[in-house]
């Protein structure tokens, strides 16, 4: 029914929801960055594991250079978004809204592309095992296709990014 408050109960002013909405988003896509690089982290390090235990015509998976090529590009992509996910948390509490957001999006954006790369390598890398639940690596490419959807996918935080005022002057 009907419940009264006084207006000492109101979180923020009558008109500041949508700013406070939008920080704390941009907050949690900062946590969720973290927690990406964390889950790549794992994923890279239970692949090299892999490569290094299994074997194909009595030679580990590990010492053919196609593969190892492809661990170096998946190692450059938890790299970077790391840098990434560095920057947003430094970041995520500036005054400056425009550069927070801007920072977010380009952040989770960048990520993305390195969730998806690192994430769909490994489960290739792992062959048929790479989708099982037998194995972390399935578990952990299932989380970050949760955290790439979640706070905003990779499309819509390039799209956000471009409206942002100083990309806008740039381009």
């Amino acid at each position: 029914t009907n419940v009264k408050l006084p207006a000492s109960a109101l979180l923020s002013n009558a008109g500041s929801g949508w700013a406070i909405l939008d920080a704390v988003s941009d907050y949690a896509v900062a946590l969720l960055c973290a927690e990406a690089v964390g889950a790549m982290e794992a994923l890279n390090g239970a692949t090299l594991e892999y490569l290094k235990t299994r074997q194909q015509f009595g030679v580990p998976l590990g010492k053919f250079q196609a593969l190892q090529h492809r661990m170096a590009e998946m190692y450059m992509e938890m790299e970077q978004a790391r840098s990434m996910a560095t920057l947003v948390a430094v970041k995520v509490s500036s005054s400056d809204d425009d550069e927070r957001r801007r920072v977010a999006s380009a952040a989770k954006a960048r990520v993305g592309k390195a969730m998806k790369y690192v994430g769909q390598q490994a489960v290739q890398l792992h062959g048929g095992m790479g989708v099982t639940d037998e194995l972390p690596a399935a578990h952990h490419f299932k989380r970050l296709t949760m955290i790439e959807a979640s706070f905003g996918d990779t499309d819509h935080h390039l799209a956000r990014f471009a409206t942002q005022p100083d990309f806008r002057k740039t381009a």
